[in-house]
């Protein structure tokens, strides 16, 4: 048999030393964390919509409103040709005058992006004046009131070029 003699490497690992070594290590990944929730917090509230809790108590009168606005059977023409145009015609085609219409364009991934406009008459049944932004997508939301009544409203996802 040999004596096989394993020379000194340095300092021994001690407890103390590996007490440090988890404090750093669970440091560093709490930092991090840290870092992240403020990143998140900072950039994004989590609403997407503005008093959602008293939207949810609205629902069945959103409910019966968007069946009442289906009993209208209004058809919307929307182009986007230099300026929105938008126009609103009744069951029986006739232009639907005296409305207020106003709307939003709201990009689906950055609120702070996001554009509202009021449209008016310009002819009977057709309602325009809000340029269309910049290329991309965007969700366009049209409302239609007349004495404080919403008759119609949409939203629908569009591609701007």
């Amino acid at each position: 048999m040999s004596d096989v003699s394993i020379p000194n490497q340095g300092a021994p690992l001690t407890g103390a030393k590996v007490l440090l070594i988890l404090f750093a290590f669970f440091g560093v990944v709490g930092g991090v964390n840290a870092l992240m929730i403020y990143d998140a917090i900072s950039t994004f509230r989590g609403e997407v919509v503005d008093h959602p809790f008293e939207k949810g108590l609205a629902y069945d009168a959103d409910f019966a409103a968007a069946d009442a606005q289906t009993q209208r059977r209004w058809t919307v023409d929307v182009t986007l040709a230099g300026a929105l145009s938008a126009t609103f015609r009744d069951a029986q085609g006739q232009p639907v005058t005296g409305l207020a219409v106003s709307g939003a364009f709201a990009a689906p991934a950055d609120m702070s992006r996001d554009r509202k406009f009021a449209l008016k008459e310009t002819a009977p049944g057709v309602y325009a004046g809000a340029s269309p932004p910049a290329g991309g997508v965007w969700d366009l939301s049209l409302q239609a009131k007349s004495d404080g009544k919403t008759l119609f409203q949409s939203k629908n996802r569009i591609a701007v070029k």
